[in-house]
């Protein structure tokens, strides 16, 4: 089945993952996502392209959702937290005058505020095309660390769609040395990201 919005509260809300790992049964049974691929350049890629055709149809979402997995030194596995800001780790132009983090030529900040409707705890979210494990978190201004969400952002500004993050826990204390520590939480977010897409419909009947 093609991804499409889901109509949620009167609302035209577009869900977007990065792989079917991350999409389990609790989260199948609520939604059928854009599925985008691993890292920022797909994520970019899909979602751009996706908004742009439903562009051309007069039919972009009032908000998107990104969520999935994320890694984390503080906080804790298994929990789930609504993303406030996120930035792009990967992007350092310093040597020319640009703060890290910032595109030259491009006005965004280096976090990005990111919608936040729900009763969720608050975490600031660092993108970028590596795996992040061990001491390299001491380097990153962030809470948690994924591959795509700040393209997502970037995607959904260019046709002035809000997006709002979630993200589950998954690694981050100790190495990650192997895909299978990435996966061995993807079953408890599954259930738990459910959770909190359950949330959706009355904070988008209730704003503010």
């Amino acid at each position: 089945m093609m991804p499409g919005c889901e109509t949620i509260s009167g609302k035209r809300i577009l869900f977007v993952m990065a792989v079917e790992a991350e999409y389990g049964p609790h989260l199948r049974a609520r939604f059928i996502p854009l599925m985008t691929g691993v890292g920022p350049v797909e994520a970019a890629l899909a979602t751009g392209v996706a908004l742009h055709d439903v562009a051309r149809q007069n039919a972009l979402p009032d908000l998107a959702v990104c969520l999935g997995s994320a890694g984390s030194r503080t906080c804790p596995l298994g929990d789930i937290y609504q993303v406030a800001s996120v930035s792009w780790r990967d992007m350092d132009a310093s040597r020319l005058g640009f703060a890290k983090g910032v595109t030259p030529f491009v006005d965004h900040p280096v976090d990005l505020p990111l919608a936040t409707p729900l009763p969720l705890p608050l975490a600031r979210l660092s993108t970028g095309a590596n795996i992040v494990g061990g001491e390299d978190y001491a380097a990153i201004d962030a809470d948690m660390v994924d591959m795509e969400t700040f393209a997502v952002a970037r995607a959904c500004a260019r046709f002035g769609v809000p997006l709002m993050g979630l993200r589950g826990v998954s690694d981050g204390p100790g190495e990650l040395d192997h895909i299978n520590s990435w996966m061995e939480l993807l079953g408890l977010l599954d259930e738990r990201l459910a959770a909190a897409v359950d949330l959706l419909p009355a904070a988008l009947a209730h704003p503010g």
